[in-house]
């Protein structure tokens, strides 16, 4: 059983970071449009506030989260841009204080649960670590769409060692999505922390190898930039597949993000 309490604490110092980036923002900036089609910079944080509280009624209140799926279950192609949407329309005062509160109420929730505890969830259940990496991950990505549209550079740091142990960890789900079968043998992943460690997972012997910068790596997982863009190499066919459909996170296939330049 692993101890949450460091993913929780990342998650923490991770939705401090987004949220010191955000909250100075002229309503303008609010609204400025992202790399994801059809939603501002207030739909991204809009999007967090609404997963947060989801993730808060599954650790806290069963009956109210299965009522959430039964809803998703019936507009499967729009209820979570249906859930940005509506905290988007929120003045950005009132949606920031919105995302605030609901993160430090998952944030307590999830420090009282007893480790060993599952949560539901849209996918398979969630431990407490579970949660707050799948947290965590969703904060990251979203707010590098935010930066990226800012035009602020982020340095990495090590919290992203839980991004990419998620997206080793849901290396056949992604070819599951994609209607594939998984391979059987596990892959070799090399991956160079932003600290200079090395994060390694899997055989040191497997024949099917993926190396790169650990942040180019969690980039390719939670679809935040092309694989063209991206400095990784895949070492035989099963590996070189799997970066062309890798996702980290829940639902359907992800479309993915066009090239560099693609547009020009």
């Amino acid at each position: 059983m692993s101890d949450p309490t460091p993913v929780i604490d990342d998650l923490r110092e991770e939705s401090e970071e987004l949220d010191a980036l955000v909250a100075g923002l002229s309503p303008q900036r609010w609204a400025l449009a992202t790399p994801a089609p059809g939603w501002t910079v207030a739909h991204q944080i809009a999007h967090l506030a609404w997963t947060d509280r989801s993730a808060l009624l599954a650790v806290t209140d069963t009956g109210a989260f299965h009522a959430l799926v039964d809803k998703a279950l019936a507009a499967p192609g729009s209820f979570v841009d249906e859930g940005a949407e509506e905290g988007a329309a929120l003045p950005p005062a009132e949606l920031l204080t919105r995302w605030r509160e609901g993160r430090t109420d998952l944030e307590r929730a999830l420090r009282a649960a007893p480790p060993p505890a599952r949560f539901p969830w849209y996918g398979p259940p969630m431990s407490v670590a579970s949660m707050a990496t799948a947290r965590l991950m969703e904060t990251w990505a979203h707010g590098q769409d935010v930066a990226d549209t800012l035009g602020v550079v982020r340095p990495p740091t090590d919290r992203l060692r839980h991004v990419a142990r998620l997206g080793v960890r849901t290396r056949d789900f992604a070819y599951s999505v994609h209607g594939l079968t998984p391979p059987a043998a596990p892959f070799r992943v090399e991956l160079l922390a932003p600290s200079g460690d090395v994060w390694a997972y899997g055989p040191e012997d497997a024949p099917q190898r993926v190396t790169g910068p650990a942040v180019d790596f969690c980039l390719l997982v939670t679809q935040r930039a092309h694989r063209g863009d991206l400095a990784l190499r895949a070492d035989g066919p099963d590996a070189d597949r799997w970066l062309d459909i890798a996702q980290a996170f829940a639902g359907p296939p992800g479309g993915g993000r066009p090239p560099k330049g693609a547009d020009s």
